[in-house]
């Protein structure tokens, strides 16, 4: 028979594993499936996270599966490839999964839990497991796609940094410079400013004309230099940023650079649920309410799964709202049925 669990956690990050952790400590028997691609790979250390800062994030998550291990939840590293409530398959974008029929799930039950039918979830990992759910918590968070400048992608992370609040203490008082990639990048570099006062902005393919008069007017007051022309690629020795190098061929003497990466989020599963999206400046995300639920009955999302600026420490506290709220939810979803028989 297939395998029933009280909750799926989709993603094993900060988020997921937050989750894990409050719904595990509450009793219930959950999944964590992991596809094992943290948004924050690529960065040597997580800042601002209070009693955690510093910490590799490789060494953060590996705490967090610990943790969720000595309260019986399970974590598997895998993808979860398609969705059913009742008994149409929702197949994930992208995702090639085409001859997995749902199944009826009317008066299944275990020890652990008795569902009613509709209530529960099929979901079907990429791996050809197949488990059943009563409630879902989506954190699969979100990628960052990067400006095509050549050696952006190698140093991302390193001295190419996006976020001043995770990197700008660590390359404070350095010679900085910010890619833009819309005049709405005026604002990351009037932001790092904070950090060093020998900021460069390069406008790339931005023209000069779309800045308005009061971006000027600040960047001036900020004293950020204005630099026009397209970047061609980075100047790189002995394996460290070491300046700008221009389209025309001028280079400019920088040991880091600012740019603001396209937010990607990982929507496809809520969208083949028929989670509600909402637009912003970073991508569609899901119209969640303040525990994270979403406009799907049992569907919780956390986490980058729900907006571009969920740094860890949001990241984790969105997981530990959406499970508390499961399991007040389960708590009286079964009392209530408890009264009606």
């Amino acid at each position: 028979m297939t395998e029933k669990y009280a909750v799926v956690v989709v993603g094993g990050g900060a988020a997921g594993l937050s989750a894990a952790l409050v719904l595990g400590r509450a009793r219930h028997r959950t999944l964590v499936v992991d596809a094992g691609e943290p948004r924050n790979a690529p960065a040597a250390h997580m800042q601002g996270y209070l009693t955690r800062d510093g910490m590799p994030p490789a060494d953060f998550l590996a705490l967090g599966r610990e943790e969720i291990a000595r309260y019986g939840v399970e974590l598997v590293r895998d993808r979860v490839v398609g969705v059913t409530r009742g008994e149409a398959l929702t197949e994930v974008r992208g995702e090639d999964l085409t001859e997995v029929q749902g199944e009826d799930l009317t008066g299944a039950q275990d020890k652990d839990f008795t569902v009613a039918p509709g209530e529960d979830f099929t979901v079907v990992l990429a791996g050809g497991r197949t488990v059943r759910a009563r409630r879902l918590v989506v954190a699969t968070g979100l990628k960052d796609e990067l400006p095509a400048v050549a050696g952006v992608a190698e140093r991302f992370g390193r001295d190419v940094l996006h976020c001043p609040f995770c990197h700008g203490w660590e390359v404070r008082d350095q010679p900085f410079g910010v890619l833009a990639s819309s005049p709405a990048s005026v604002h990351q570099a009037l932001m790092v400013s904070q950090w060093s006062k020998d900021v460069r902005f390069f406008l790339h393919t931005v023209a000069e004309e779309e800045l308005s008069d009061e971006d000027l007017r600040r960047l001036a007051a900020a004293g950020v230099e204005v630099v026009p022309g397209e970047v061609a690629g980075l100047v790189i020795e002995n394996d460290r940023l070491t300046g700008i190098r221009l389209a025309d061929g001028t280079e400019h003497a920088r040991s880091v650079l600012f740019l603001a990466p396209r937010a990607v989020p990982q929507t496809g599963l809520l969208e083949g649920i028929g989670a509600e999206l909402h637009d912003t400046p970073f991508g569609a995300y899901p119209v969640v309410d303040a525990t994270g639920l979403t406009s799907v009955p049992g569907v919780w999302a956390a986490g980058n799964a729900i907006g571009f600026a969920e740094q860890v420490v949001h990241a984790a506290s969105g997981g530990y709202r959406a499970a508390s709220a499961i399991v007040g939810d389960l708590l009286m979803t079964d009392l209530d049925r408890a009264a009606q028989v």
